[in-house]
Formats: C-alpha cells, sequence, structure tokens
C-alpha cells in the first residue's frame, strides 16, 4: 500500500472546536501523528510518536461516521503525510466543511481549495520562528486564518510588526491571536490589542476551559 493510500493516525474523535473562527461549533478531529517542530509551548507532544496506521479509506469511514457537519485535520502537523492531501478533498467531496490545523513551515500550495486552512505563524517564544515559510502566505485566500500563539510581549511585538510588514491582511482578514496556555494572561493581550488598534481576532482554546487543561481526546 502506498503512502498516499495510508495514514498514521494518533486518534480521530468528535467534540467541540476549541478555536479558530468556528469556535464552539460540534467538530470532529482526525489528529495525524508526528511532528517535525518541537514548540515550546507545544500540547500535543502525544502525537510525536506512536499512533496506529490505517488505511485513507477507514480513515475517511471513521472521521465521517461522527455524522457532525464540520470535519477537522490536525496533528502533529498533517501535512506530513501525502495521504492527507487526498483525505481532505474526499471530506470535501462528502460534503464536510473541512479545516487543515497546520504550522506555518509546511507547504499549503498543494491543499484543496475548498479546505479552510488554518495557518500557524510561529512567534520567537515558539523557538521555532526561524522555519515560517512565508510563500505560504501566497496561498491564502480570505477563507483562510492565520494564527499566532503570543506567550510574551516580544511575542506581541514580533506578531504586530509581522502583520504590518507583510501585510497579511491582504491575505486573509482572519487574522487570530491566541495567548500560549498559562503563559500569558488574557487581558493582557487584549490591552496590548486595544492599545494598538491591531485588526487581530483574541481567541481562547475554549476547548482548555470546558475540559481539564491536560485532558487528551477532547
Amino acid at each position: 500500500m502506498s503512502k498516499v493510500d495510508n495514514l498514521v493516525i494518533h486518534e480521530i474523535y468528535a467534540s467541540i472546536q476549541g478555536e479558530s473562527t468556528f469556535a464552539g461549533l460540534r467538530c470532529t478531529f482526525v489528529r495525524t501523528t508526528g511532528c517535525n517542530l518541537r514548540c515550546a509551548w507545544c500540547d500535543t507532544p502525544q502525537a510525536f510518536h506512536g499512533g496506529t496506521r490505517l488505511s485513507r479509506k477507514d480513515v475517511l469511514s471513521r472521521a465521517l461516521s461522527h455524522g457532525t457537519p464540520l470535519v477537522e485535520v490536525t496533528g502533529g502537523e498533517p501535512l506530513l503525510q501525502p495521504g492527507v492531501f487526498p483525505l481532505m478533498a474526499e471530506l470535501c467531496d462528502a460534503g464536510r466543511t473541512v479545516l487543515l490545523e497546520t504550522s506555518g513551515e509546511a507547504d499549503v500550495s498543494r491543499v484543496d481549495s475548498r479546505v479552510h486552512k488554518i495557518m500557524d505563524l510561529k512567534c520567537p517564544a515558539s523557538g521555532e520562528s526561524h522555519r515560517n515559510r512565508w510563500t505560504n502566505v501566497n496561498y491564502l485566500t480570505p477563507r483562510d486564518e492565520i494564527k499566532f500563539v503570543v506567550a510574551d510581549r516580544a511575542d506581541y511585538e514580533w506578531m504586530r510588526s509581522a502583520i504590518e510588514a507583510r501585510q497579511l491582511a491582504r491575505a486573509t482578514p482572519n487574522l487570530l491571536a491566541s495567548t500560549a496556555f498559562g503563559r500569558l494572561a488574557p487581558n493582557e493581550l487584549a490591552r496590548w490589542v486595544i492599545a494598538d488598534a491591531l485588526p487581530v481576532r483574541i481567541q481562547l482554546q475554549m476547548h482548555k476551559y470546558i475540559w481539564p487543561p491536560d485532558e487528551t481526546g477532547v
């Protein structure tokens, strides 16, 4: 079986979408195994290794079985696996609204145009900001989203500079600013955004307020 026909999956489950402009909606998550980044604040290190190799047909069936209109493909870093690209297209063909949670390092140019790309541009405190693939911005549309995880004031300044210097609001109006959970108080980020009239949507990781923040499979 070729790499396109199977994927290594950490988990598939139904929950509530905790982030993005789709926050609060029922969503099925397809979490792949493996990531080539090691962000300092990563909250899913359990997905770095292990997992179960499944046929793409089986992954599709399991994802659709939960019956949610919304499906997110996440990781790890999903785009490391060739089978993810046709899987997302098949989920779209099945009538699902498909979200892709991906880093700013992975090449998004091959992603089906129907998929909502949520691209995480890494701020300095992540330890991976040098890995951002800035050419990815060229493949974003107004339906896509750029997410920044902000851990401190230096991250905020970096985000503000990137938005202005690279004119990111022209690529998409959906610029999301999250706090690194437990490292930056949301009211601090809110004060900075208000003071600078920055064109971002502040978001919290809703699932970490509904369930214990270290709980998995939610």
